[in-house]
């Protein structure tokens, strides 16, 4: 306490006594690398053991596609033998036989190929349609928003599934690979196209997209270098999903025999003849339905945790 003698009032100041603090002001620790999107959902990732698994899984059926005889030495077909039709496991034939005296284990691997070719070319098709036409769309906008975005609305309409059965009926002479993934494909953008429009219509707002158009750059070259890259994180999430469906569509084709001819090893056309022993011999069903099973499972799951990982809510409600 202390007295102010030069105040005409007489009235004492009090003086709070002073305390010999350190102001600590946020500095930025120049040494450390600026997170982004793509590094904060790889670092959510790799704590989650339920990726671990799914990348796994796709792992081997992809190398089981890449590199079947790492799997199994047995021929798929020049072993088959009458003799051993709906035969059990044995020495070298883990998993049995089928119907007519084919390795199931050998057949289950080689199969892996034919799926996943189908499946990923359905995908590249249906990805690369969806992705022009919803960029497109989602940018120039006006009348031509309009009627792509009504192209997209029939295809919408269509299941994929039937216009697949359709489209392999009329080019029943011709069904390889290639055949069966543009019937699969060719139907099934436009999921595709309304997920990257939606994401193209928020990137477009951006000021980097202003500052692109201000700077002379033509409005097709800000689409391309600039909208498009910073859209690609939803795509990324439904390209792994519709992978697994386009899986599943080859198998259902092919089990409904409309798919890929009968002598080309694949997983629904090894379910679709094992179909007949199902009362004797049920494991020859159920082996490739279970790896089938499995992959379809491992690619949904690992898009369903893409998509929670490039989701900042969602990693902050974890």
């Amino acid at each position: 306490m202390s007295s102010d003698r030069n105040d005409p009032t007489g009235v004492n100041h009090y003086v709070a006594p002073v305390a010999t603090t350190t102001l600590v002001v946020d500095a930025v620790k120049v040494d450390e690398k600026p997170s982004n999107l793509w590094s904060d959902a790889w670092h959510d990732l790799r704590r989650r053991p339920t990726f671990w698994i799914s990348l796994l899984v796709v792992a081997v059926v992809l190398l089981m596609a890449i590199w079947p005889t790492l799997f199994t030495q047995v021929p798929p077909n020049n072993d088959c033998q009458l003799a051993n039709s709906n035969g059990g496991p044995t020495d070298g034939h883990p998993l049995g036989f089928t119907f007519l005296g084919c390795d199931v284990w050998s057949r289950m691997v080689w199969g892996a190929r034919t799926s996943l070719t189908v499946g990923l070319l359905a995908t590249l098709i249906g990805t690369v349609i969806g992705l022009i036409m919803g960029a497109i769309a989602g940018f120039y906008g006006g009348w031509l928003d309009s009627v792509l975005s009504r192209v997209g609305d029939i295809f919408f309409s269509i299941p994929y599934i039937l216009a697949a059965v359709v489209v392999m009926s009329v080019f029943s002479t011709n069904r390889n690979v290639f055949t069966l993934a543009f019937a699969i494909g060719g139907f099934a953008w436009a999921s595709t196209a309304r997920v990257v429009r939606a994401e193209v219509l928020r990137v477009r707002q951006s000021d980097f997209v202003t500052a692109s158009r201000a700077l002379g750059q033509s409005r097709f070259m800000t689409l391309v270098t600039h909208v498009v890259p910073n859209a690609i994180a939803p795509l990324l999430v439904i390209t792994t999903i519709s992978l697994a469906a386009s899986i599943v569509a080859e198998a259902t084709l092919s089990f409904l025999s409309v798919g890929l001819g009968s002598d080309v090893m694949s997983w629904g056309n090894d379910i679709s003849q094992a179909q007949q022993s199902l009362r004797v011999a049920p494991m020859a069903l159920i082996y490739p339905s279970i790896i089938l099973t499995v992959t379809v499972l491992a690619f949904i799951l690992l898009g369903e945790l893409i998509r929670d990982a490039l989701d900042p809510r969602a990693r902050a409600r974890r």
